[in-house]
């Protein structure tokens, strides 16, 4: 078994490599989260902003954020860009029918990620009225492993009735999004049946990264060998056509590129995703640095922002150090997803090209 990409698959790298090139020149901002809150109705382990039911932070007027989206509107199509609206739990927020509804008007595709817990049927019906095109729905394991990771004694009965609600909803796009950890990592086989049973068929995987919370608890952390095992799991449910199985955005992974998600390597962070943060700060995926914000909209002009920074997201040369400095994929690579990058360090957290490689130099001693 070998990790490095075979000579048919690093000429395609290559093609795709122009195409990022590309498509940091554009910029075309077609994700676009709205981090709406930081308060939640339940208490994960590993919360990558750190979030809790009754937070200092106000949530952010509804009226600001819609602001931002109808100037959006004037300058680029926003039928092609998905607003995401996230957390905190989006649905704490009573008011997220009246956003949803305003965002279809101006002419946005939305959709948010739940955890299930205040997704009722009746909820759902109202949200389905306002316009809404797209839920993610965390579950975790079966139900004490769920339970213990997300700090809720109901959680995987929430969750499973929140999928059980989507579906076969008509023009819904929806998936499941598993957060592997130690305590649910033998039972991904039992995951994947009960997702097949419920008639789910896009099932999102990702391993915890040593950020949030889940710096401070290795027991939710994958070793090398379990990871390199998940993407040989992962290939293989592909294969067998059941279930549209794949691993989350991040990390090159060599040989298994295209072989477990759609596509190559591509951290979009800056160059197609923005974000605009519970407090105003305009940055990509809310599970990033702080210390990669590029404005506020209390004092900038986001279109200005989006369109004139965001250069440390468009050429990403500046990461070609430490691990990565001498590393022949660097190129496909281009330092991992920006979220893994250590600033205070000035390194990449975790490399899953080496950590695959680590796994099968253990395999071959065993």
């Amino acid at each position: 078994m070998r990790i490095r990409p075979s000579f048919k698959k690093r000429l395609a790298l290559n093609v795709f490599r122009r195409y990022v090139k590309t498509q940091a020149k554009l910029h075309d901002l077609n994700y676009f989260f709205w981090e709406c809150t930081l308060r939640c109705n339940i208490n994960c382990q590993h919360c990558g902003s750190d979030c809790h039911k009754d937070v200092a932070i106000q949530d952010m007027p509804a009226e600001d954020f819609l602001k931002i989206t109808a100037q959006v509107a004037k300058k680029y199509n926003p039928n092609k860009i998905m607003i995401v609206i996230t957390g905190g739990e989006p649905l704490v927020r009573k008011d997220l029918e009246q956003v949803g509804l305003e965002l279809y008007k101006q002419g946005y595709p939305w959709g948010f990620v739940t955890n299930g817990i205040a997704l009722t049927r009746e909820r759902y019906t109202n949200l389905l009225k306002s316009g809404l095109r797209s839920v993610t729905v965390s579950l975790d394991g079966m139900e004490a492993s769920h339970n213990w990771l997300r700090g809720h004694k109901d959680g995987f009965n929430k969750a499973v009735d929140a999928v059980k609600l989507l579906v076969g909803t008509k023009d819904l796009v929806f998936d499941v999004v598993t957060c592997l950890n130690q305590r649910n990592f033998n039972e991904l086989e039992k995951v994947r049946d009960l997702l097949i049973s419920l008639g789910v068929r896009k099932w999102r995987i990702f391993t915890i990264d040593p950020i949030g919370r889940a710096k401070e608890n290795p027991e939710l952390l994958v070793n090398d060998e379990q990871f390199l095992s998940l993407m040989e799991f992962i290939k293989k449910t592909r294969q067998e056509g059941k279930i549209i199985a794949s691993f989350g955005c991040e990390g090159f992974l060599g040989e298994f590129e295209n072989e477990v998600r759609d596509g190559f390597a591509y951290c979009r962070a800056g160059i197609n995703i923005s974000s605009i943060l519970v407090d105003g700060s305009i940055s990509v995926c809310p599970n990033n640095s702080h210390k990669v914000v590029q404005g506020n909209i209390y004092k900038d002009d986001f279109l200005d922002v989006w369109e004139n920074k965001y250069q440390l997201m468009r050429d990403k040369s500046w990461a070609k150090k430490g691990v990565c400095k001498d590393c022949r994929e660097f190129k496909w690579c281009r330092g991992n997803g920006l979220h893994l990058w250590d600033f205070e360090n000035d390194e990449v957290m975790i490399c899953h090209y080496h950590r695959m490689e680590d796994a099968i130099k253990q395999r071959g001693l065993k």
